[in-house]
């Protein structure tokens, strides 16, 4: 943060302080002229009531009613200002104690007040919120972090029985690699995830293009679409973008890789990428079963998965980052089934300036 910026906070900070300092003096003067102004009055007309009361000196009601006016003040600053503040301090305890449900209403006439108490409600609401994203995050990497290494486990007991063949030991050997893969894909894209979470800009922005960007990423993945003679159909622009080259390629690579996952074997994938005047738009078709419309509103939810079967296949990061990473550059990225069967991804990009 900027030195001047600092200064600011202060000077603001100040004028705060200031302004409700000179409000409390407001208070106290006006307690004082009114206790005074009242009590001589008061005293003033005793004096010209017959009785023992006149033979008293104007001093002793002033007193009398000025400690009568001052615990008034009192009483009605303490249920105005200081009970509300009071209940604010308990609540916030509360809070530091792990307690998110913690919340406030009041019918006090200040709207302050009212605006403190509804700003604390929000704020432990979407503390609530936080714990429960992180104690499920938390649930879901563990889970997610144990199913290969109990499988590495196990393959490697097997390769310890004497009588083991050698077609098995390659076999559980090879099972070991993939299960290793997998695990080191995960925590790669956890500290990933984790890192963008904490972005809000795309940084080592460059210019790159896109099209060229998009035919690596397939031929990348060649060996996944040879294997189940997936034939392409692509249409793409020459594009130069302005962003993070290292990010964008892990975006194609999600999101065809994807569409290669839940192909059919001899199926068909549409890849398009058009320049527009404000920015380019890309879009990925498959032929696939589609997804469940119940599910197109999770599917971007960290460690979502929609079909169970396929869970040994990802471990639902992957489409969580692709928005995250889309996010941070400013575009979107939609979802939807097509009418005869597959889905269609879409990205916006928009026109970046290089800085």
């Amino acid at each position: 943060m900027k030195k001047s910026d600092l200064m600011k906070m202060k000077l603001t900070t100040d004028r705060g302080k200031l302004s409700i300092s000179l409000y409390f003096a407001f208070i106290v003067a006006a307690e004082l002229v009114v206790a005074v102004g009242v009590s001589y009055g008061i005293a003033v007309i005793f004096r010209y009531i017959p009785g023992p009361t006149a033979a008293l000196p104007s001093s002793f009601w002033m007193v009398i009613f000025s400690i009568v006016i001052g615990l008034i003040f009192a009483f009605c600053l303490n249920r105005l200002f200081f009970k509300p503040i009071k209940r604010l301090s308990e609540a916030m305890n509360n809070v530091a104690k792990g307690d998110f449900k913690t919340k406030l209403h009041s019918k006090n006439l200040a709207h302050e007040v009212q605006d403190i108490y509804a700003n604390f409600n929000l704020m432990t609401k979407e503390l609530e919120a936080t714990e429960i994203l992180q104690t499920d995050f938390i649930s879901n990497v563990s889970h997610e972090i144990k199913t290969p290494i109990s499988a590495i486990e196990g393959y490697a007991m097997l390769l310890q029985d004497p009588d083991c063949t050698e077609e098995e030991q390659r076999q559980y050997v090879e099972k070991i690699l993939f299960n290793t893969k997998r695990l080191s894909e995960l925590v790669g894209n956890i500290l990933l995830l984790s890192k963008l979470e904490s972005q809000a800009i795309e940084t080592s922005k460059k210019r790159f293009r896109a099209d060229e960007q998009i035919r690596r990423s397939i031929m990348l993945l060649e060996p996944k679409w040879e294997a189940k003679n997936i034939e392409f159909d692509v249409e793409l622009d020459d594009v130069e973008y302005v962003g993070n080259e290292g990010l964008m390629f892990h975006v194609w690579n999600n999101i065809i890789g994807n569409a290669i996952k839940f192909s059919s074997n001899g199926g068909k994938i549409k890849l398009a990428l058009r320049a527009e005047t404000d920015g380019a738009v890309f879009f990925c078709e498959d032929e696939g079963c589609g997804i469940p419309e119940e599910a197109i509103t999770h599917i971007f939810n960290k460690f979502y998965q929609c079909d169970s079967s396929r869970r040994a296949d990802g471990n639902g990061l992957g489409l969580a980052l692709v928005k995250r990473i889309i996010d941070i550059h400013g575009g979107k990225v939609l979802v939807r089934n097509l009418e005869e069967k597959g889905c269609r991804f879409t990205v916006i990009l928009p026109m970046n300036n290089e800085n």
